[in-house]
């Protein structure tokens, strides 16, 4: 195999103002609703960590400083606090103190036009001339190996860009995601020549939803500057509007579906961004925390609604 540039760096956009969560999210950034005990961003980033990315890039807005100070150090009245707990609360103590240690943070705030494809052009002078990972920062895909580590390991085989994958299962899905089409090169890879966002069933070129995550060479920049030129006014950037100009321009991107273990099944796929899906999530979640499945299984079974 050859060897390839290591994927050191991700970039998650976080500037949205969480609207579908308002009044929560007046205050409160949606990447920080809590999954249980943890904010659904550090989920993502957990994740990343695990894949090997050392240096994580988000781009905020000025009202997600919550963001910044979960990820830093936490404050010294705090540790007191937890030190004073004994042994009881260590656990707690070495939770929050791993927290800033995962990665290097950088926090770039976002400017352009609105649209997901501004915020990798925010922070190309620090991801340079190398290929990374761009996540969102409100869902992921429980899967193992990870989404990210199956990324990666399609970049280190075929050294081009990769989208993650899952295969749609509803009819309504094809009005939600963006889906890839081309020649398959093996179950689940497919040799991506055209994305279609929300195309709807008749018309979708696979049964592949590219959600969640994505591994880009830095080819993407170039292409995101001339669909910048291409903008009209009144008009948002997406990556996807680059995506396609790099299939044009010859570019080799793959689709990976995200598969989970030896059981071959696709991974289990979590969307936090709106109200009904991230109540799912949060349920699910706590059926498998191990301090507190049993209880609450047992309360859902005597819920009479």
């Amino acid at each position: 195999m050859v060897k390839r540039q290591k994927i050191r760096k991700a970039v998650i956009p976080a500037a949205g103002f969480g609207t579908r969560f308002l009044p929560q999210t007046k205050a409160m950034p949606k990447e920080m609703l809590p999954v249980v005990d943890k904010p659904v961003v550090q989920y993502v980033v957990e994740e990343l960590v695990d894949a090997g990315i050392r240096d994580i890039i988000m781009v905020t807005g000025y009202h997600k400083r919550t963001i910044e100070d979960h990820f830093d150090e936490p404050n010294l009245d705090l540790i007191e606090n937890l030190k004073m707990g004994g042994e009881k609360k260590r656990p707690l103590l070495e939770a929050v103190e791993r927290i800033s240690e995962m990665a290097n943070f950088v926090y770039v705030r976002q400017k352009g036009p609105y649209g997901n494809g501004t915020p990798l052009l925010n922070v190309r002078h620090i991801v340079g001339n190398e290929p990374f990972i761009y996540t969102w920062s409100d869902d992921f895909i429980v899967a193992e190996p990870s989404r990210f580590k199956q990324l990666i390991a399609a970049y280190e085989e075929f050294g081009c860009s990769a989208l993650a994958s899952i295969k749609a299962t509803r009819d309504e899905d094809y009005d939600r995601y963006g889906f890839a089409g081309g020649k398959e090169i093996r179950d689940g890879l497919i040799d991506v020549t055209t994305v279609i966002e929300k195309p709807g069933k008749a018309s979708a070129p696979s049964d592949l939803a590219n959600v969640s995550g994505f591994l880009f060479t830095p080819a993407i920049f170039g292409f995101l500057d001339k669909a910048l030129e291409n903008l009209k006014e009144g008009d948002e950037l997406y990556y996807n509007d680059a995506l396609k100009l790099m299939l044009a321009g010859g570019h080799r991107v793959l689709a990976v579906e995200i598969k989970d273990g030896n059981e071959i099944k696709d991974g289990k796929y979590y969307d936090t961004g709106n109200k009904l899906e991230y109540m799912k999530t949060v349920v699910e979640f706590a059926m498998r925390h191990p301090d507190i499945n049993g209880a609450f299984r047992e309360y859902l079974k005597g819920l009479k609604l």
